[in-house]
Protein backbone atom coordinates (compact mmCIF):
# COMPACT_ATOMS: atom_id res chain seq x y z
CA UNK A 1 0.00 0.00 0.00
CA UNK A 2 1.66 3.86 -0.85
CA UNK A 3 2.33 5.03 2.23
CA UNK A 4 2.12 8.76 1.28
CA UNK A 5 -0.90 10.01 -1.02
CA UNK A 6 -2.34 13.56 -1.30
CA UNK A 7 -5.73 13.78 0.33
CA UNK A 8 -9.02 15.25 -1.53
CA UNK A 9 -10.56 17.97 -0.22
CA UNK A 10 -13.64 18.36 1.81
CA UNK A 11 -16.10 19.26 -1.34
CA UNK A 12 -14.10 16.41 -3.27
CA UNK A 13 -15.05 13.68 -0.97
CA UNK A 14 -18.30 14.70 -0.58
CA UNK A 15 -19.47 14.44 -3.91
CA UNK A 16 -17.58 11.43 -4.20
CA UNK A 17 -19.86 9.47 -1.98
CA UNK A 18 -23.10 11.27 -3.32
CA UNK A 19 -22.01 9.86 -6.25
CA UNK A 20 -21.39 6.64 -4.52
CA UNK A 21 -24.96 6.54 -3.31
CA UNK A 22 -26.58 7.86 -6.72
CA UNK A 23 -24.42 4.92 -8.56
CA UNK A 24 -26.37 2.75 -5.53
CA UNK A 25 -29.80 4.15 -5.40
CA UNK A 26 -30.50 7.44 -7.77
CA UNK A 27 -34.07 7.46 -6.33
CA UNK A 28 -32.73 7.20 -2.93
CA UNK A 29 -30.65 10.97 -3.74
CA UNK A 30 -33.23 12.49 -5.49
CA UNK A 31 -35.73 11.74 -2.89
CA UNK A 32 -33.66 13.20 -0.55
CA UNK A 33 -33.21 16.39 -2.68
CA UNK A 34 -36.78 16.46 -2.89
CA UNK A 35 -37.59 16.30 0.80
CA UNK A 36 -35.08 18.52 1.99
CA UNK A 37 -37.03 21.45 -0.19
CA UNK A 38 -40.25 20.43 0.68
CA UNK A 39 -39.18 20.01 4.41
CA UNK A 40 -37.47 23.91 4.74
CA UNK A 41 -39.14 25.73 2.06
CA UNK A 42 -43.11 26.07 2.69
CA UNK A 43 -42.54 26.84 6.29
CA UNK A 44 -39.82 29.57 5.53
CA UNK A 45 -42.01 31.40 2.36
CA UNK A 46 -44.83 30.68 4.91
CA UNK A 47 -42.66 33.18 7.57
CA UNK A 48 -42.27 35.30 5.15
CA UNK A 49 -44.52 36.39 2.27
CA UNK A 50 -47.86 34.06 4.31
CA UNK A 51 -47.78 36.20 7.27
CA UNK A 52 -46.53 39.27 5.40
CA UNK A 53 -49.67 38.74 3.22
CA UNK A 54 -52.29 38.49 6.24
CA UNK A 55 -50.56 41.65 7.87
CA UNK A 56 -50.88 44.08 4.76
CA UNK A 57 -54.46 42.71 4.43
CA UNK A 58 -55.42 43.23 7.72
CA UNK A 59 -53.61 46.69 7.64
CA UNK A 60 -55.30 48.15 4.56
CA UNK A 61 -58.69 46.84 5.59
CA UNK A 62 -58.89 44.70 3.00
CA UNK A 63 -62.09 41.90 3.19
CA UNK A 64 -61.17 39.56 6.19
CA UNK A 65 -62.11 36.28 4.57
CA UNK A 66 -58.81 36.65 2.32
CA UNK A 67 -57.09 35.49 5.39
CA UNK A 68 -59.12 32.97 5.78
CA UNK A 69 -58.52 31.92 2.56
CA UNK A 70 -54.67 32.63 2.96
CA UNK A 71 -54.45 30.79 6.32
CA UNK A 72 -56.41 27.65 4.22
CA UNK A 73 -53.91 27.81 1.43
CA UNK A 74 -50.74 27.79 3.95
CA UNK A 75 -52.46 24.93 5.86
CA UNK A 76 -52.99 23.10 2.37
CA UNK A 77 -49.17 23.80 1.60
CA UNK A 78 -47.72 23.08 4.84
CA UNK A 79 -49.99 19.60 5.05
CA UNK A 80 -48.89 18.56 1.08
CA UNK A 81 -45.35 18.94 2.12
CA UNK A 82 -45.65 16.95 5.29
CA UNK A 83 -47.66 13.98 3.88
CA UNK A 84 -44.73 13.80 1.13
CA UNK A 85 -42.11 13.73 3.39
CA UNK A 86 -44.04 10.85 5.79
CA UNK A 87 -45.14 8.80 2.76
CA UNK A 88 -41.60 9.11 1.31
CA UNK A 89 -39.98 8.05 4.78
CA UNK A 90 -42.26 5.38 5.58
CA UNK A 91 -42.75 3.72 2.25
CA UNK A 92 -39.54 4.18 0.69
CA UNK A 93 -36.73 5.99 2.64
CA UNK A 94 -35.94 3.79 5.61
CA UNK A 95 -36.08 0.43 2.89
CA UNK A 96 -33.92 2.10 0.32
CA UNK A 97 -31.61 3.16 3.36
CA UNK A 98 -30.94 -0.63 4.52
CA UNK A 99 -30.21 -1.40 0.58
CA UNK A 100 -27.72 1.27 0.76
CA UNK A 101 -26.13 -0.09 3.46
CA UNK A 102 -25.60 -2.84 2.31
CA UNK A 103 -24.52 -2.47 -0.44
CA UNK A 104 -22.08 -0.09 0.51
CA UNK A 105 -20.53 -2.45 3.58
CA UNK A 106 -21.01 -5.10 0.51
CA UNK A 107 -18.19 -3.41 -1.85
CA UNK A 108 -16.13 -2.01 1.78
CA UNK A 109 -15.91 -6.64 2.65
CA UNK A 110 -15.13 -7.39 -0.86
CA UNK A 111 -12.41 -5.32 -0.28
CA UNK A 112 -11.31 -6.57 3.17
CA UNK A 113 -11.60 -9.80 1.71
CA UNK A 114 -8.54 -9.36 -0.50
CA UNK A 115 -6.68 -7.60 1.97
CA UNK A 116 -2.94 -8.91 2.46
CA UNK A 117 -2.22 -9.83 5.99
CA UNK A 118 0.51 -8.01 5.96
CA UNK A 119 -2.33 -5.11 6.22
CA UNK A 120 -3.05 -6.60 9.53
CA UNK A 121 0.48 -6.31 10.85
CA UNK A 122 0.27 -2.71 10.92
CA UNK A 123 -1.96 -0.80 13.89
CA UNK A 124 -2.11 2.54 11.77
CA UNK A 125 -3.68 0.77 8.77
CA UNK A 126 -6.29 -1.58 11.37
CA UNK A 127 -7.22 1.36 13.10
CA UNK A 128 -8.09 2.92 9.92
CA UNK A 129 -9.65 -0.21 8.40
CA UNK A 130 -11.98 -0.62 11.77
CA UNK A 131 -13.05 2.73 11.94
CA UNK A 132 -14.23 2.57 8.02
CA UNK A 133 -16.21 -0.70 8.56
CA UNK A 134 -17.69 0.96 11.84
CA UNK A 135 -18.42 3.89 10.38
CA UNK A 136 -19.96 3.07 7.11
CA UNK A 137 -23.39 2.92 8.67
CA UNK A 138 -22.67 6.17 10.51
CA UNK A 139 -21.67 7.97 7.63
CA UNK A 140 -24.46 6.85 5.24
CA UNK A 141 -26.94 7.79 8.05
CA UNK A 142 -25.35 11.43 8.57
CA UNK A 143 -24.72 12.15 5.09
CA UNK A 144 -27.99 11.51 3.76
CA UNK A 145 -29.54 13.80 6.54
CA UNK A 146 -26.54 16.71 5.86
CA UNK A 147 -27.76 16.45 1.82
CA UNK A 148 -31.49 17.06 2.53
CA UNK A 149 -30.70 19.89 4.97
CA UNK A 150 -27.89 21.11 2.15
CA UNK A 151 -30.30 20.94 -0.48
CA UNK A 152 -33.40 22.48 1.28
CA UNK A 153 -31.17 25.04 2.91
CA UNK A 154 -29.70 26.14 -0.17
CA UNK A 155 -33.25 26.25 -2.16
CA UNK A 156 -34.11 28.46 0.77
CA UNK A 157 -31.27 30.60 0.76
CA UNK A 158 -31.90 31.59 -2.82
CA UNK A 159 -35.58 31.88 -2.52
CA UNK A 160 -35.69 34.19 0.74
CA UNK A 161 -32.73 36.22 -0.74
CA UNK A 162 -34.58 37.41 -3.64
CA UNK A 163 -37.53 38.78 -2.12
CA UNK A 164 -35.43 39.94 0.93
CA UNK A 165 -33.38 42.10 -1.50
CA UNK A 166 -36.43 43.35 -2.97
CA UNK A 167 -37.27 44.99 0.46
CA UNK A 168 -34.01 46.14 1.99
CA UNK A 169 -30.68 44.71 1.20
CA UNK A 170 -28.86 45.96 4.07
CA UNK A 171 -30.68 43.23 6.19
CA UNK A 172 -28.53 40.98 4.24
CA UNK A 173 -25.32 42.33 4.08
CA UNK A 174 -25.82 42.59 8.41
CA UNK A 175 -25.92 38.51 8.25
CA UNK A 176 -22.80 38.41 5.75
CA UNK A 177 -20.92 40.44 7.74
CA UNK A 178 -21.66 38.51 11.01
CA UNK A 179 -21.19 34.59 9.41
CA UNK A 180 -18.04 36.37 7.74
CA UNK A 181 -16.22 37.24 10.70
CA UNK A 182 -16.71 34.16 12.53
CA UNK A 183 -16.79 31.53 9.58
CA UNK A 184 -12.71 30.09 10.06
CA UNK A 185 -13.61 28.30 13.38
CA UNK A 186 -15.88 25.94 11.65
CA UNK A 187 -12.70 24.57 10.00
CA UNK A 188 -11.35 24.34 13.43
CA UNK A 189 -14.20 22.61 14.89
CA UNK A 190 -14.51 19.99 12.36
CA UNK A 191 -10.67 18.77 12.39
CA UNK A 192 -11.43 18.46 16.42
CA UNK A 193 -14.38 16.35 16.11
CA UNK A 194 -12.11 14.38 13.51
CA UNK A 195 -9.12 14.13 16.13
CA UNK A 196 -11.83 12.95 18.78
CA UNK A 197 -13.57 9.98 16.35
CA UNK A 198 -9.95 9.17 15.28
CA UNK A 199 -8.42 8.12 19.24
CA UNK A 200 -11.99 7.37 20.49
CA UNK A 201 -11.85 4.77 18.12
CA UNK A 202 -7.98 3.58 19.23
CA UNK A 203 -9.09 3.47 22.97
CA UNK A 204 -12.45 1.68 22.42
CA UNK A 205 -10.40 -0.77 20.65
CA UNK A 206 -8.74 -1.96 23.85
CA UNK A 207 -11.82 -1.40 25.91
CA UNK A 208 -13.51 -3.51 23.46
CA UNK A 209 -10.55 -6.25 23.49
CA UNK A 210 -11.00 -6.78 27.60
CA UNK A 211 -15.12 -6.92 27.00
CA UNK A 212 -14.72 -9.61 24.64
CA UNK A 213 -12.75 -11.47 27.07
CA UNK A 214 -15.50 -11.33 29.90
CA UNK A 215 -18.06 -13.31 27.20
CA UNK A 216 -16.27 -15.03 24.32
CA UNK A 217 -16.25 -18.35 25.25
CA UNK A 218 -12.50 -19.10 24.40
CA UNK A 219 -11.90 -17.13 27.39
CA UNK A 220 -14.32 -18.59 29.61
CA UNK A 221 -12.02 -21.51 31.13
CA UNK A 222 -9.51 -19.45 32.03
CA UNK A 223 -10.94 -16.50 33.28
CA UNK A 224 -13.26 -18.88 35.68
CA UNK A 225 -10.09 -21.15 36.61
CA UNK A 226 -7.49 -18.18 37.61
CA UNK A 227 -6.94 -14.80 39.57
CA UNK A 228 -6.69 -12.80 35.91
CA UNK A 229 -10.17 -11.02 36.45
CA UNK A 230 -9.18 -8.19 38.64
CA UNK A 231 -6.23 -7.80 36.72
CA UNK A 232 -8.51 -7.47 33.67
CA UNK A 233 -10.95 -5.23 35.15
CA UNK A 234 -8.01 -2.93 35.71
CA UNK A 235 -7.15 -2.78 32.51
CA UNK A 236 -10.64 -2.61 31.36
CA UNK A 237 -10.99 0.76 33.98
CA UNK A 238 -7.53 2.03 32.68
CA UNK A 239 -9.11 1.71 29.12
CA UNK A 240 -12.50 3.31 29.95
CA UNK A 241 -10.78 5.92 31.83
CA UNK A 242 -9.05 6.88 28.32
CA UNK A 243 -12.15 6.94 26.73
CA UNK A 244 -13.65 9.33 29.33
CA UNK A 245 -10.24 11.44 29.35
CA UNK A 246 -10.10 11.90 25.57
CA UNK A 247 -13.80 12.75 25.60
CA UNK A 248 -13.44 16.09 28.04
CA UNK A 249 -9.93 16.61 26.71
CA UNK A 250 -11.67 17.70 22.78
CA UNK A 251 -15.53 18.58 24.50
CA UNK A 252 -13.90 21.64 26.54
CA UNK A 253 -12.10 22.79 23.15
CA UNK A 254 -14.98 21.88 21.05
CA UNK A 255 -17.74 23.49 23.43
CA UNK A 256 -15.68 26.75 23.76
CA UNK A 257 -15.39 27.30 20.32
CA UNK A 258 -19.09 26.29 19.44
CA UNK A 259 -20.03 29.52 22.54
CA UNK A 260 -18.15 31.83 20.48
CA UNK A 261 -19.73 31.13 17.11
CA UNK A 262 -23.02 30.83 18.70
CA UNK A 263 -22.53 34.02 20.79
CA UNK A 264 -21.20 36.64 18.28
CA UNK A 265 -23.68 35.27 15.26
CA UNK A 266 -27.04 34.59 16.92
CA UNK A 267 -26.72 36.68 19.62
CA UNK A 268 -24.86 39.91 19.25
CA UNK A 269 -25.51 39.73 15.14
CA UNK A 270 -29.11 38.24 14.80
CA UNK A 271 -30.90 39.64 18.40
CA UNK A 272 -29.03 42.85 18.88
CA UNK A 273 -27.62 44.41 15.70
CA UNK A 274 -30.36 43.34 12.84
CA UNK A 275 -33.48 44.17 15.33
CA UNK A 276 -31.84 47.52 15.81
CA UNK A 277 -31.75 48.42 11.92
CA UNK A 278 -35.24 46.85 11.36
CA UNK A 279 -36.91 49.19 13.93
CA UNK A 280 -34.97 52.46 12.76
CA UNK A 281 -36.10 51.58 9.20
CA UNK A 282 -40.03 51.26 10.94
CA UNK A 283 -39.95 54.12 13.35
CA UNK A 284 -37.34 56.42 11.93
CA UNK A 285 -37.24 55.93 8.26
CA UNK A 286 -40.70 55.22 7.65
CA UNK A 287 -39.18 53.03 4.85
CA UNK A 288 -41.13 49.75 5.28
CA UNK A 289 -44.35 48.61 5.94
CA UNK A 290 -45.37 46.68 9.38
CA UNK A 291 -45.70 43.64 6.64
CA UNK A 292 -42.56 44.32 5.51
CA UNK A 293 -41.00 44.76 8.74
CA UNK A 294 -42.20 41.05 9.40
CA UNK A 295 -40.99 40.16 6.17
CA UNK A 296 -37.87 41.41 6.52
CA UNK A 297 -37.23 40.61 9.69
CA UNK A 298 -38.45 36.40 9.30
CA UNK A 299 -36.77 37.03 6.05
CA UNK A 300 -32.90 37.50 7.52
CA UNK A 301 -33.68 35.11 9.75
CA UNK A 302 -34.78 32.70 7.77
CA UNK A 303 -31.66 33.45 5.46
CA UNK A 304 -29.12 33.80 8.66
CA UNK A 305 -30.44 30.29 9.84
CA UNK A 306 -29.66 28.76 6.19
CA UNK A 307 -26.65 31.07 6.13
CA UNK A 308 -25.19 29.50 9.26
CA UNK A 309 -26.08 25.76 8.56
CA UNK A 310 -24.40 25.83 5.11
CA UNK A 311 -21.46 27.77 6.14
CA UNK A 312 -20.56 27.58 9.53
CA UNK A 313 -22.27 24.29 11.21
CA UNK A 314 -22.25 22.43 7.92
CA UNK A 315 -19.11 23.02 7.36
CA UNK A 316 -17.84 21.25 10.58
CA UNK A 317 -19.48 18.36 9.92
CA UNK A 318 -19.10 18.11 6.45
CA UNK A 319 -15.54 18.93 7.03
CA UNK A 320 -15.68 16.04 9.94
CA UNK A 321 -17.84 13.61 7.62
CA UNK A 322 -15.05 14.40 4.48
CA UNK A 323 -11.92 12.97 6.59
CA UNK A 324 -14.19 10.13 7.55
CA UNK A 325 -14.87 9.61 3.78
CA UNK A 326 -11.36 10.17 3.04
CA UNK A 327 -10.52 7.28 4.60
CA UNK A 328 -13.70 5.22 3.10
CA UNK A 329 -11.63 6.50 0.12
CA UNK A 330 -8.51 5.25 0.71
CA UNK A 331 -9.37 1.94 1.75
CA UNK A 332 -11.56 1.28 -1.42
CA UNK A 333 -8.79 2.51 -3.69
CA UNK A 334 -5.80 1.32 -1.41
CA UNK A 335 -3.01 -0.65 -3.04
CA UNK A 336 -1.84 -3.65 -1.96
CA UNK A 337 1.41 -5.90 -2.77
CA UNK A 338 -0.04 -9.15 -3.30
CA UNK A 339 -1.15 -8.44 -7.37
CA UNK A 340 -3.67 -10.61 -9.31
CA UNK A 341 -1.33 -12.46 -11.71
CA UNK A 342 -2.77 -12.97 -15.20
CA UNK A 343 -2.66 -16.81 -15.26
CA UNK A 344 -5.48 -18.79 -14.65
CA UNK A 345 -3.65 -21.53 -12.69
CA UNK A 346 -4.31 -25.33 -13.45
CA UNK A 347 -6.46 -27.21 -10.84
CA UNK A 348 -5.64 -30.88 -12.02
CA UNK A 349 -2.95 -33.24 -11.00
CA UNK A 350 -0.62 -31.78 -8.55
CA UNK A 351 3.15 -30.98 -10.07
CA UNK A 352 6.47 -30.17 -8.89
CA UNK A 353 6.65 -27.52 -6.56
CA UNK A 354 10.08 -26.13 -6.06
CA UNK A 355 11.35 -23.64 -3.81
CA UNK A 356 14.14 -21.44 -4.70
CA UNK A 357 16.49 -19.28 -2.60
CA UNK A 358 13.25 -18.08 -0.76
CA UNK A 359 13.38 -15.37 2.37
CA UNK A 360 11.13 -13.42 4.09
CA UNK A 361 10.74 -10.37 6.46
CA UNK A 362 7.85 -9.72 8.51
CA UNK A 363 7.33 -5.91 7.80
CA UNK A 364 8.54 -3.77 10.86
CA UNK A 365 11.43 -6.61 11.15
CA UNK A 366 14.60 -6.41 11.76
CA UNK A 367 15.41 -9.67 11.31
CA UNK A 368 14.31 -12.49 8.57
CA UNK A 369 12.21 -15.41 9.91
CA UNK A 370 13.16 -17.06 6.70
CA UNK A 371 16.14 -17.19 4.77
CA UNK A 372 17.47 -19.08 1.66
CA UNK A 373 14.98 -21.32 2.04
CA UNK A 374 15.66 -24.39 -0.84
CA UNK A 375 13.46 -27.79 -1.10
CA UNK A 376 11.70 -30.03 -3.68
CA UNK A 377 8.49 -31.45 -3.10
CA UNK A 378 7.50 -34.24 -6.10
CA UNK A 379 4.12 -34.65 -7.38
CA UNK A 380 1.99 -36.75 -4.31
CA UNK A 381 4.48 -36.78 -1.88
CA UNK A 382 3.54 -36.26 1.50
CA UNK A 383 6.00 -34.01 3.03
CA UNK A 384 6.70 -33.19 6.93
CA UNK A 385 7.56 -29.14 8.09
CA UNK A 386 8.93 -29.95 11.82
CA UNK A 387 11.28 -27.69 14.21
CA UNK A 388 11.07 -25.99 17.56
CA UNK A 389 8.52 -23.03 17.77
CA UNK A 390 9.21 -20.15 15.84
CA UNK A 391 11.21 -22.20 13.27
CA UNK A 392 9.22 -20.26 10.65
CA UNK A 393 6.85 -23.65 9.57
CA UNK A 394 3.43 -21.58 8.87
CA UNK A 395 5.31 -18.47 7.56
CA UNK A 396 6.69 -21.25 4.68
CA UNK A 397 3.32 -21.83 4.14
CA UNK A 398 1.92 -18.71 4.53
CA UNK A 399 4.27 -17.71 1.60
CA UNK A 400 3.31 -20.87 -0.54
CA UNK A 401 -0.49 -19.97 -0.44
CA UNK A 402 0.54 -16.44 -1.07
CA UNK A 403 -0.95 -14.63 2.22
CA UNK A 404 1.88 -13.22 2.22
CA UNK A 405 4.86 -12.59 -1.00
CA UNK A 406 8.63 -13.66 -0.24
CA UNK A 407 11.14 -10.49 0.09
CA UNK A 408 13.63 -12.41 -2.08
CA UNK A 409 13.31 -15.66 -4.26
CA UNK A 410 10.34 -17.66 -5.59
CA UNK A 411 8.17 -20.47 -5.35
CA UNK A 412 7.48 -22.60 -8.57
CA UNK A 413 4.63 -24.79 -9.46
CA UNK A 414 5.77 -26.60 -12.30
CA UNK A 415 8.54 -24.45 -13.41
CA UNK A 416 5.78 -21.40 -13.24
CA UNK A 417 6.16 -18.68 -10.55
CA UNK A 418 2.90 -18.39 -8.31
CA UNK A 419 3.07 -14.82 -8.79
CA UNK A 420 2.08 -15.09 -12.39
CA UNK A 421 -1.01 -16.70 -11.31
CA UNK A 422 -4.48 -15.13 -10.04
CA UNK A 423 -4.57 -15.05 -6.68
CA UNK A 424 -8.19 -17.39 -6.63
CA UNK A 425 -6.88 -19.39 -9.24
CA UNK A 426 -3.97 -20.27 -7.11
CA UNK A 427 -5.32 -20.47 -3.91
CA UNK A 428 -8.32 -22.84 -5.19
CA UNK A 429 -5.47 -25.24 -6.02
CA UNK A 430 -5.02 -25.99 -2.59
CA UNK A 431 -6.96 -27.17 0.75
CA UNK A 432 -5.82 -25.57 4.01
CA UNK A 433 -5.93 -26.53 7.89
CA UNK A 434 -5.02 -23.48 10.04
CA UNK A 435 -3.78 -24.20 13.35
CA UNK A 436 -6.05 -21.85 14.15
CA UNK A 437 -9.15 -22.83 12.39
CA UNK A 438 -12.23 -21.47 13.10
CA UNK A 439 -16.29 -23.05 12.35
CA UNK A 440 -19.22 -20.60 11.15
CA UNK A 441 -22.18 -19.95 12.69
CA UNK A 442 -23.58 -22.43 9.78
CA UNK A 443 -24.73 -25.95 8.99
CA UNK A 444 -22.14 -29.08 9.38
CA UNK A 445 -22.07 -29.71 5.37
CA UNK A 446 -21.45 -25.43 4.70
CA UNK A 447 -18.33 -25.85 7.53
CA UNK A 448 -17.28 -28.58 5.35
CA UNK A 449 -17.77 -26.97 1.86
CA UNK A 450 -16.99 -23.65 3.15
CA UNK A 451 -19.83 -23.02 0.56
CA UNK A 452 -23.48 -23.49 -0.17
CA UNK A 453 -25.00 -26.49 -1.54
CA UNK A 454 -22.65 -29.04 0.03
CA UNK A 455 -22.22 -32.83 -1.91
CA UNK A 456 -24.04 -34.76 1.41
CA UNK A 457 -22.40 -37.57 0.11
CA UNK A 458 -18.51 -35.98 0.10
CA UNK A 459 -19.33 -34.51 3.44
CA UNK A 460 -19.95 -37.73 5.09
CA UNK A 461 -17.23 -38.95 3.25
CA UNK A 462 -14.74 -36.34 4.35
CA UNK A 463 -16.01 -36.65 7.58
CA UNK A 464 -15.48 -39.98 7.99
CA UNK A 465 -11.87 -39.61 7.06
CA UNK A 466 -11.77 -37.07 9.41
CA UNK A 467 -12.80 -39.60 12.29
CA UNK A 468 -15.80 -37.40 13.46
CA UNK A 469 -18.12 -39.57 14.87
CA UNK A 470 -20.63 -37.43 16.47
CA UNK A 471 -23.99 -38.21 15.91
CA UNK A 472 -25.77 -35.29 14.20
CA UNK A 473 -29.96 -34.33 14.50
CA UNK A 474 -29.94 -33.26 11.41
CA UNK A 475 -27.36 -34.80 9.23
CA UNK A 476 -25.13 -32.46 7.42
CA UNK A 477 -27.43 -29.81 8.21
CA UNK A 478 -27.38 -29.61 12.01
CA UNK A 479 -26.63 -25.95 13.14
CA UNK A 480 -23.53 -25.41 14.41
CA UNK A 481 -22.53 -22.89 17.25
CA UNK A 482 -25.46 -21.06 18.88
CA UNK A 483 -25.11 -17.74 17.30
CA UNK A 484 -28.60 -17.62 15.52
CA UNK A 485 -29.76 -20.65 16.46
CA UNK A 486 -30.37 -21.74 20.45
CA UNK A 487 -30.21 -25.68 18.95
CA UNK A 488 -26.62 -25.12 17.60
CA UNK A 489 -24.06 -27.92 18.43
CA UNK A 490 -21.14 -27.19 20.35
CA UNK A 491 -18.34 -29.36 19.55
CA UNK A 492 -14.93 -30.31 21.75
CA UNK A 493 -11.68 -29.16 20.91
CA UNK A 494 -10.64 -32.15 18.96
CA UNK A 495 -14.43 -32.57 17.18
CA UNK A 496 -13.64 -28.74 16.12
CA UNK A 497 -10.35 -29.51 14.41
CA UNK A 498 -12.14 -33.12 12.94
CA UNK A 499 -14.12 -30.60 11.26
CA UNK A 500 -11.31 -28.26 9.83
CA UNK A 501 -9.76 -31.76 8.95
CA UNK A 502 -12.62 -32.78 6.64
CA UNK A 503 -12.30 -29.56 4.96
CA UNK A 504 -9.19 -30.80 3.26
CA UNK A 505 -10.76 -34.01 2.63
CA UNK A 506 -13.83 -32.57 0.54
CA UNK A 507 -12.31 -30.05 -1.32
CA UNK A 508 -11.09 -30.98 -5.27
CA UNK A 509 -7.81 -29.95 -5.22
CA UNK A 510 -4.39 -31.23 -6.21
CA UNK A 511 -2.35 -29.64 -2.89
CA UNK A 512 -3.25 -30.17 0.61
CA UNK A 513 -1.43 -28.23 3.83
CA UNK A 514 -1.87 -28.87 7.32
CA UNK A 515 -0.92 -27.11 9.94
CA UNK A 516 -0.82 -29.09 13.19
CA UNK A 517 -3.94 -31.51 11.97
CA UNK A 518 -3.60 -33.71 15.25
CA UNK A 519 -2.70 -30.48 18.39
CA UNK A 520 -6.24 -31.46 19.78
CA UNK A 521 -6.48 -35.33 19.11
CA UNK A 522 -5.98 -38.15 21.25
CA UNK A 523 -3.41 -40.64 20.43
CA UNK A 524 -5.99 -43.16 19.17
CA UNK A 525 -7.86 -40.44 16.94
CA UNK A 526 -4.21 -39.16 15.86
CA UNK A 527 -3.10 -42.57 14.53
CA UNK A 528 -6.52 -43.01 12.93
CA UNK A 529 -6.43 -39.57 11.09
CA UNK A 530 -2.85 -40.22 10.08
CA UNK A 531 -3.88 -43.68 8.38
CA UNK A 532 -7.11 -41.94 7.02
CA UNK A 533 -4.78 -38.64 5.69
CA UNK A 534 -2.32 -41.07 4.07
CA UNK A 535 -4.75 -43.25 2.42
CA UNK A 536 -7.49 -40.32 1.15
CA UNK A 537 -4.98 -37.77 0.16
CA UNK A 538 -2.61 -40.75 -1.94
CA UNK A 539 -3.59 -39.04 -5.60
CA UNK A 540 -2.77 -35.30 -3.48
CA UNK A 541 0.77 -33.53 -2.90
CA UNK A 542 0.40 -33.10 1.51
CA UNK A 543 2.33 -30.43 3.26
CA UNK A 544 1.80 -30.88 6.64
CA UNK A 545 3.35 -28.95 10.06
CA UNK A 546 3.74 -31.05 13.05
CA UNK A 547 4.89 -30.98 16.32
CA UNK A 548 4.13 -34.45 17.44
CA UNK A 549 7.10 -36.33 15.53
CA UNK A 550 4.39 -39.73 15.96
CA UNK A 551 3.06 -38.51 12.82
CA UNK A 552 6.12 -37.98 10.82
CA UNK A 553 6.92 -41.51 10.47
CA UNK A 554 5.24 -42.07 7.28
CA UNK A 555 6.25 -38.30 5.58
CA UNK A 556 8.17 -39.23 2.53
CA UNK A 557 10.59 -36.55 3.42
CA UNK A 558 10.91 -34.13 6.26
CA UNK A 559 12.03 -30.87 6.44
CA UNK A 560 13.67 -29.54 10.04
CA UNK A 561 13.47 -26.30 10.37
CA UNK A 562 15.54 -23.98 13.06
CA UNK A 563 15.47 -20.15 13.46
CA UNK A 564 13.84 -19.63 9.74
CA UNK A 565 16.29 -22.47 8.06
CA UNK A 566 16.71 -25.93 6.72
CA UNK A 567 18.87 -27.92 8.60
CA UNK A 568 18.38 -31.16 8.09
CA UNK A 569 15.71 -33.47 5.42
CA UNK A 570 15.30 -37.03 4.58
CA UNK A 571 13.02 -39.80 5.46
CA UNK A 572 12.08 -40.58 9.24
CA UNK A 573 14.81 -43.32 8.75
CA UNK A 574 17.20 -41.57 6.97
CA UNK A 575 17.15 -38.46 10.09
CA UNK A 576 17.16 -41.45 12.80
CA UNK A 577 20.47 -42.38 11.34
CA UNK A 578 21.97 -38.76 11.06
CA UNK A 579 21.11 -38.89 14.89
CA UNK A 580 20.88 -34.67 14.62
CA UNK A 581 18.12 -32.58 16.16
CA UNK A 582 15.37 -34.63 14.07
CA UNK A 583 16.50 -37.72 15.86
CA UNK A 584 16.83 -36.34 19.00
CA UNK A 585 13.24 -34.23 19.58
CA UNK A 586 11.93 -37.74 18.62
CA UNK A 587 13.93 -39.79 20.86
CA UNK A 588 12.62 -37.18 23.40
CA UNK A 589 8.93 -37.54 22.89
CA UNK A 590 9.23 -41.47 22.48
CA UNK A 591 10.63 -41.23 26.04
CA UNK A 592 7.59 -39.41 26.96
CA UNK A 593 5.09 -42.09 26.01
CA UNK A 594 7.20 -44.48 27.18
CA UNK A 595 6.90 -42.98 30.68
CA UNK A 596 3.95 -41.89 29.70
CA UNK A 597 2.24 -45.78 29.33
CA UNK A 598 4.91 -47.12 32.24
CA UNK A 599 2.74 -44.83 34.60
CA UNK A 600 -0.19 -46.02 33.57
Amino acid sequence: MNETKKLHSMPSNIFFFIRLLFSVSPLLVIGEFIWGILLILPSRLVSVIGVKYIIDVVTEGERLERVFYAVGAIALVLVISKLFAWLFREFFWNVEREKVHYRLNKKLYDKARQLDLESYDNPDFYNNFILTIESSSDNIQNLLGLIRNYVGNIISLVTISSILLSIDPVCLLIILFFIGVFLPLSKKIGALQMGRRVDNTKFHRRSDYFQRIFYLQDYCKEVRMNSISPLLMERYNDAADDVIKNQKKYWSKISALYFIQESGIQVFGFMFVLPLYLGYCVMVKNSITPGDFVAAFNGAYSIAVSINFLTVWAVAVFSERGKMIEKYREFLSCDFKIRDGERIAPKDEPKEIRIENLSFTYPGNDEPTLSDINLTVKPYEKIALVGYNGAGKTTLTNLLLRLYDATEGSILIDGEDIRNNTLDSHRDRFAAVFQDFQLFACSVGENVALGKNADESKVLEALKHSGFSKKLSKGIDTELLREFDDDGVMLSGGESQKIAIARAFYKDCPYVILDEPSANLDPVAEYNLNRAMMDAAAHKTVIFISHRLSTTVNADRIYVMEKGRIIESGSHEELMRLGGTYAYMFNLQAEKYKDREENI
